[in-house]
């Protein structure tokens, strides 16, 4: 009988939000706050996933200098001259590859040559310097990236 008297209370009960025209889904305003709330939070998440990849792309940019530089160092010690060139650097193994620069995406480094001598027995100049090539500005130390 329990059950019987459940399923009536249960029929009058649809009857009436039905009549009235109660559905159960949300209404229009529900909607569009929830789209409101999740286009505010994709907002903030977009802006930090940039910001994230610009630290990255500096971080990637930092190591790539140092290791050219430790590289043209090295050579210029090893050859008692430095390279004339970054390839001079790859052909002689000092690197597997000229890297690519992260924010021009092409191996377009710009070289600096100074008439400084390494070690007493250099007669030759050439390279003693790397930059980036890319004309952007760092939005953390803002400072453009070809002065690194």
């Amino acid at each position: 009988m329990k059950t019987a008297a459940y399923l009536r209370r249960r029929i009058e009960v649809l009857r009436v939000s039905q009549a009235t025209g109660a559905a159960g889904g949300f209404t229009l305003l529900e909607m569009m706050i929830v789209v409101a709330i999740m286009l505010i939070l994709m907002s903030i998440g977009a802006g930090r996933y940039e910001m994230s990849i610009t630290r990255a792309r500096e971080a990637a940019l930092e190591q790539d200098l140092s290791v050219m530089r430790r590289a043209i160092d090295q050579y210029t010690i090893d050859k008692q001259q430095p390279p004339q060139s970054l390839d001079d650097l790859v052909s002689a193994g000092y690197l597997r590859g000229i890297p690519i620069d992260p924010f021009t995406r092409r191996p377009d480094w710009q070289t600096s040559e100074d008439e400084v001598a390494l070690t007493p027995d250099q007669t030759q100049f050439g390279i003693t310097d790397v930059h980036s090539s890319s004309n952007k500005v760092s939005p953390f130390t803002n400072t453009p990236y070809s002065s690194w």
